[in-house]
């Protein structure tokens, strides 16, 4: 493990599409990270288990009609009651891994006819993650792999083919590994953790 890992904290993102494995690779990378003597710190977002996380599980649920401005407002305001404890944890040295963040708003707002530089805009006081890894499947992949229960976002193909388009432009910039998410899931992690390390 590099000598910056083993002293600094860090921010390490996953992102993708739903059923792209991005809960099984940040449990796995903290899993493997703690092994190695780190603290960890798993996140995921939206987290349900706020006030406005509920709001946004009520929406994605069909029991609220909100405009897509309003449901990426609800988003990012769920990761900025997160804000302070992002950066008390990473300035503590702990490595925060999150399964979605700011790449998310952009990605699904974006999807929806929304401004991406207005998406970037709203987050630009939330912490800036260190490397994040879009996990890039196709959206019939992700369609397939999750059949029942699913959301308003996971039904819609045109949808996710659109988050995608946005996702592989915004890979495209520094400071983001992309992977292909079809492949085995240890391929995956080894990949994962080789460049974290």
């Amino acid at each position: 493990m590099s000598s910056r890992l083993k002293a600094d904290g860090l921010l390490a993102v996953f992102e993708g599409l739903d059923q792209s494995g991005k809960q099984t690779q940040a449990e796995r990378l903290r899993d493997r990270l703690t092994a190695a003597g780190r603290t960890v710190r798993l996140l995921s977002f939206p987290d349900y288990e706020t006030i406005i996380g509920q709001e946004i599980g009520r929406a994605l649920r069909g029991e609220r009609d909100y405009s897509a401005e309003v449901m990426q407002l609800l988003y990012v305001a769920n990761r900025y009651e997160w804000k302070a404890e992002i950066e008390r944890e990473r300035t503590a040295g702990t490595i925060v891994v999150c399964d979605r963040y700011l790449a998310s708003s952009i990605a699904y707002g974006e999807a929806h006819g929304l401004d991406g530089a207005w998406l970037k805009e709203i987050q630009r006081y939330l912490p800036e993650p260190d490397v994040t890894f879009l996990l890039d499947i196709d959206p019939s992949v992700s369609a397939r792999r999750k059949t029942v229960d699913r959301d308003r976002y996971e039904r819609d193909l045109s949808l996710l083919s659109r988050v995608r388009e946005s996702y592989l432009r915004q890979a495209a910039e520094a400071g983001w590994v992309r992977l292909d998410a079809a492949r085995p899931p240890d391929v995956i992690a080894a990949e994962v953790y080789g460049a974290i390390t």
